[in-house]
């Protein structure tokens, strides 16, 4: 890879970062250690700086530095604040006239405490202050993307390999990253890779639910249990790193005239509202946005389960009574609990076992937040709005779910209640079956002979005279790296992509460079597959579009020996895929709003380039679908269809690639300008093309 480029592909270099890449770092560039902590925001620009200069030494050097400072800037605020708490007691307040004065004087002996423990080793708190860009690249992990390439000039292909799953574990939808973590699995045979950045209470968490799912209860428990303990120590740390600055965001510093009161209760509600937010923080997987639902719980209920599994029913009642603590009107786990009261009746008195005290001490403190929060935001004018932090019952499920019965079990056994409940009512009811409108139109599988959820596969949509009709329009008005930010190889290196929309075509076609109704033929037949995926999904509301995209793949030639990469990665249309994970994480910079899609094929002269589905591991192919002219595969766009295109060895594919949603507030802008056209062109009597979409054609 050029020194020049970017590693990461997709990821662009902010503004504000490239100004920091033409200013001198502090102490020189990456000099040698020693002295106060190197504020990490230098270390990184320094590091940019060589990497871009070809200095791979360097860069790495100087990119590892700036974690580790990360790193340790954070264990020494956490450290010198841990230390002037215990040492440092806030008094409480007098009556009388300077009866606050030991309550503030305790306050400036605690902060004159933490100033004294940090300086030695962090210097200047200002030397630290880093820009938010930069906080957002850390946390979106982008150093281990550079960290990555230069580990490959530098013939490093471990360091590498954990550098980019380490950044890829934040960043599942990024591509390129994908195709570079097969090319090293491949290459070196390491299959086994680091998360350098992993949160170690998730991955006990995962390891309990794996042995769990695995019926290997007292592992299940021994991980289980870990997780708890990190869990509650991680709680501790966000509490106290909330402690540091804040943003006023509404106030320009220089004019802020608050009083005193006014200026205390602006800071504290802000780090009340981080405090406050931990339970999601600690529920959030590494460069996500949304939490695992009902997290902090969810260890309760596999270890009420796995404790009665192993025998332990006084440990079963204590898990089982400290989950209800967060859901007391959960009818399982209350079943459960007389259960496991029953197995003890003569034993032990059940009344002596209770939930767990650090549960009921954290959902007390929760508690209290809560209502200070709401109460500033009646009474002080903030804006809040609670989450519902403890939600069962959201828009995921849990992948590491068991049968929900236990055939194994008696009829009046316990019965665990995070078990698979049926999903949300969603906005529609899921359909399929209907008419298909068109004659012509042939119908080949469903999602049950797709394997699969919401997927249908037609043919002679369109007719082979159309198809070549629509290949001569596409090479008259097709841009190389249209759709892909002029990226001509936005998926592989070894195939050029181009592409056109639909308003384009029409333009060309206005103005005499193409066809007039050739450039039309376009238009109509991405009408026709709407009415087509609407119909045949019995939507009960109107199907608009999204994008619309001609689009052709070309194999470079010299380039596709040896390929075992993919033309377009595995994927969803409207979620970030986490294969690692088993999840789709429907949220930017996913198009969230994208119901349904479609691909219309125009050719099949072509050798590879078969579309796939695959199960959420994206490895797993659930169905293969050869392209030819007038096929058409249609499927719903969440995670339930993740898909993507097998590497195209020879020749061109072209298609039409349509994307649907079914909220007016997202149509395609375009299209509505498209529409705009055809209407004047039908205006000045310029008819639509020989498609054979009205209503009279069809069944």
């Amino acid at each position: 890879m050029a020194a020049g480029s970017r590693p990461g592909g997709a990821l662009l270099l902010s503004l504000p970062l490239l100004v920091l890449l033409v200013l001198p770092a502090a102490g020189g560039g990456c000099a040698a250690e020693g002295g106060p902590l190197e504020p990490f925001d230098a270390l990184y620009a320094s590091g940019v700086e060589a990497y871009y200069g070809g200095d791979f030494a360097g860069a790495a050097r100087c990119l590892e530095r700036a974690l580790r400072s990360r790193r340790e800037l954070r264990a020494a605020r956490l450290r010198c604040r841990r230390l002037c708490r215990a040492q440092v007691r806030l008094a409480a307040p007098g009556p009388g006239a300077g009866g606050d004065l030991p309550f503030f004087g305790s306050v400036l002996r605690r902060a004159d405490c933490v100033r004294r423990c940090e300086e030695p080793r962090l210097g200047a708190v200002s030397r630290h202050r880093a820009a938010e860009e930069v906080r957002a690249d850390f946390q979106r992990r982008v150093p281990y993307s550079y960290l990555q390439r230069a580990y490959i000039q530098l013939n490093k292909l471990e360091e590498a390999a954990n550098a980019a799953h380490t950044f890829f574990m934040a960043n599942p939808e990024h591509m390129e990253i994908q195709q570079d973590l097969e090319n090293y699995k491949t290459t070196s045979g390491k299959v086994s890779l680091i998360d350098r950045e992993a949160r170690q209470h998730m991955e006990d968490y995962s390891a309990g639910v794996r042995h769990y799912d695995k019926e290997e209860y007292e592992l299940a428990i021994e991980f289980l249990e870990r997780a708890l303990k990190g869990y509650y120590s991680e709680d501790e740390d966000c509490q106290i790193m909330c402690e540091g600055p804040q943003r006023f965001e509404e106030h320009e510093y220089l004019d802020y005239k608050a009083g005193l009161y006014e200026a205390i209760a602006d800071h504290y509600m802000q780090v009340l509202a981080c405090k406050h937010d931990c339970v999601r923080e600690l529920a959030t997987r590494s460069g996500r946005i949304s939490p695992i639902e009902n997290f902090l719980p969810l260890h309760y209920d596999y270890l009420q389960f796995a404790y009665y599994r192993v025998g332990d029913y006084i440990k079963a009642l204590e898990c089982a009574k400290s989950y209800l603590l967060f859901h007391p009107d959960d009818e399982d786990v209350l079943e459960n609990a007389g259960y496991y009261e029953g197995l003890l009746e003569g034993a032990v008195d059940p009344a002596t076992i209770k939930p767990r005290k650090e549960a009921k001490t954290l959902l007390r403190r929760h508690k209290l937040e809560s209502h200070l929060l709401q109460v500033a935001a009646a009474g002080l004018g903030y804006a809040y709005t609670e989450p519902n932090y403890w939600n069962r019952y959201g828009p995921r499920q849990d992948e590491h779910s068991v049968p929900s019965s236990i055939s194994s079990e008696p009829e009046d056994g316990p019965r665990l209640s995070l078990t698979k409940k049926p999903m949300p009512k969603p906005d529609r009811e899921l359909k399929e079956g209907g008419p298909l409108l068109y004659s012509d139109v042939k119908f080949v599988y469903n999602s049950q002979q797709l394997n699969g959820t919401q997927r249908v596969l037609l043919d002679n949509v369109i007719s082979e005279e159309q198809c070549r009709e629509l290949h001569r329009v596409a090479s008259g008005i097709m841009l190389a790296g249209d759709g892909y930010r002029g990226k001509t190889s936005p998926h592989t290196p070894n195939e050029r992509f181009e592409g056109a929309t639909v308003l384009k075509a029409l333009k060309y076609g206005y103005e005499g460079r193409v066809p007039l109704k050739s450039a039309r033929l376009f238009y109509d037949i991405s009408e026709k597959a709407r009415r087509i995926v609407e119909s045949y999904f019995l939507l009960n509301s109107t199907l608009y579009f999204s994008y619309t995209h001609l689009v052709c793949r070309t194999a470079l030639s010299g380039q596709q020996e040896r390929r075992n990469d993919l033309s377009h990665p595995i994927h969803a249309d409207n979620c970030l895929l986490d294969p690692e994970a088993n999840e789709c994480w429907k949220e930017p910079p996913a198009y969230t709003f994208r119901d349904y899609s479609a691909l219309l094929y125009m050719n099949a002269d072509f050798e590879g380039g078969e579309f796939i589905f695959t199960e959420m591991d994206a490895k797993t192919v659930t169905a293969s679908i050869k392209p030819k002219c007038g096929r058409m595969i249609s499927f719903s766009s969440g995670g339930e269809n993740p898909h993507g295109v097998k590497a195209v060895t020879k020749g061109q594919r072209c298609a039409v690639a349509l994307w649907f949603t079914l909220d007016p507030l997202y149509r395609e802008l375009e299209r509505i300008q498209a529409d705009e056209v055809i209407a004047m062109l039908d205006q000045e009597h310029l008819g639509p093309s020989e498609m054979n979409i009205n209503p009279k054609d069809e069944l």
